[in-house]
């Protein structure tokens, strides 16, 4: 993201908090390696002065767990690592060698998670499943919140918090909405979508209305835009396929008023899908493109998109920045317009990508500011 935007999105997520936490994703260090290293967390932590709470899974291993520990603390003289968290320990024992050897190099042990399956959350193919889909989450999150009581040194991680620099404000880089009425698919197989991207076209005046595919619901009539994000449509084909409401309803709409499917929704949009049984089902058929879950391959990596036309992420011509992952590969191209000319973070030629009919448009790239 611009450097600026980064600001603004940093300011407003800290204006009403005691504490800001931004969870890294990935490790600390990585990110786009040319010119130099950009998009990693500690890229974030530098700009903004923030300490790092390293999370470190000491899982077999005992004083070597040091010396990961310190290379991490000292890897960039701009990022300050004043502590540790060790997580999957094993017993006292094992703590207690882990601990003594940290805290001989000089950096603090603000507390050990031992090792229990009991407290692991369940992944899928792009990550953690969903809070939503989670029937007993207040329980878990409850159990956790104790286990971090009675394990972690909280009022020391607080006292190593820095304060925010201020920032003046600044939209230039916000997407604009795509309507004045947004609808947005967002149930369990479409829930991709960065609550950034909502506040700031909430901010610009739109509203944003929820509607369910998989309840087979076709986007509302008094909206002016439709928005199929992200997600699991690999995982619920059958039941989008036999959603006969949602289809009609969505190929009505797509006659007068734009449509946007990014990822999931982009494979929605297309002929058919094929999950991971080798079982062909039916999408809307809104593009001429068709993707397939059993032929896997991963897509991981950000992603710069100059618009080849008008369409629901902005002008002809102008250049949106996002990130693309994902397992689904596209079996069959269609014969749509390229939506985009696409690059990677390193400014390598990715050549023309997405697609789009009539009103419709989708890519497999998310999107999340404008360059």
């Amino acid at each position: 993201m611009p450097p600026s935007y980064l600001d603004t999105l940093v300011a407003r997520a800290g204006r009403a908090a005691e504490v800001l936490v931004i969870e890294g994703a990935m490790g600390l260090f990585d990110g786009v390696p040319i010119p130099r290293r950009s998009g990693a967390a500690a890229d974030l932590a530098a700009r903004f002065g923030l300490p790092v709470v390293l999370v470190l899974d000491v899982y077999a291993q005992a004083q070597s767990a040091a010396a990961v520990a310190r290379g991490f603390a000292t890897f960039d003289p701009a990022v300050r690592v004043p502590g540790v968290i060790l997580n999957r320990v094993a017993g006292e024992r094992h703590r207690t060698l882990v601990f003594d050897a940290i805290t001989a190099c000089g950096m603090q042990v603000f507390g050990a998670l031992p090792r229990d399956e009991r407290i692991m959350l369940p992944e899928r193919h792009l990550g953690l499943v969903q809070a939503s889909e989670h029937v007993d989450l207040d329980t878990r999150l409850a159990a956790l919140a104790d286990l971090a009581e009675r394990q972690l040194d909280i009022e020391a991680i607080l006292a190593v918090a820095a304060p925010l620099p201020t920032a003046e404000p600044s939209n230039a880089h916000a997407l604009p909405p795509p309507g004045q009425r947004i609808a947005l698919a967002f149930d369990e197989a479409f829930s991709f979508v960065y609550p950034h991207v909502l506040e700031g076209w909430r901010g610009a005046g739109a509203e944003i209305v929820h509607f369910s595919p998989l309840a087979d619901e076709p986007p509302p009539d008094r909206c002016d835009a439709c928005w199929l994000p992200g997600g699991y449509p690999e995982l619920y084909a059958g039941r989008l396929a036999a959603a006969q409401r949602f289809r009609t309803g969505l190929s009505r709409f797509a006659q007068t008023r734009s449509v946007h499917g990014e990822c999931g929704g982009y494979m929605v949009l297309g002929q058919s899908l094929e999950d991971a049984d080798g079982v062909t089902h039916a999408m809307t058929g809104l593009l001429g493109h068709a993707t397939s879950f059993a032929k896997r391959k991963m897509q991981l990596g950000y992603r710069e998109a100059r618009l080849l036309s008008q369409s629901a992420l902005g002008q002809a011509g102008e250049v949106v920045r996002g990130h693309e992952f994902h397992y689904a590969t596209l079996v069959a191209a269609g014969d749509d317009e390229p939506l985009v000319d696409l690059a990677d973070g390193q400014n390598r030629s990715l050549g023309p990508a997405g697609g789009r009919c009539g009103r419709v448009t989708g890519t497999f790239f998310h999107v999340i500011a404008r360059a």
